[in-house]
């Protein structure tokens, strides 16, 4: 039985292979900015595609190092491919995974643009 520290598939990937992209949408940027009354200790939140065969302890790591922040928490979603029409036939998209990664309240913002 293998040890829970070592990875279970796939090759070792450096931080730049494990963080994609970041998904700038609506709701992403909302989460990123938004400060409510309810919540005390606010912190932002950022949405990143990442690579699938990344756990959350590896994206945290990848996170602190490229950005340079602190990362309090991350959640991770397989989202599944959509499916798209290509002349006459049906296809799909590939799955992919996102990654939403709060940051500590003291930490720094990432600034995208």
């Amino acid at each position: 039985m293998a040890n829970t520290t070592e990875r279970m598939r796939g090759p070792k990937l450096e931080p730049y292979q494990i963080v994609l992209r970041p998904l700038i949408t609506e709701k992403g940027t909302h989460q990123s900015q938004h400060r409510s009354e309810k919540r005390k200790n606010w912190a932002p939140a950022y949405s990143f595609e990442v690579n699938p065969w990344a756990t959350k302890t590896e994206i945290k790591a990848a996170v602190e190092e490229l950005f340079g922040v602190r990362v309090a928490k991350v959640r991770t979603q397989n989202r599944l491919g959509k499916q798209r029409r290509y002349r006459f036939k049906m296809g799909r998209l590939p799955n992919w995974k996102k990654a939403i990664v709060t940051l500590q309240p003291e930490s720094p913002v990432i600034e995208f643009f």
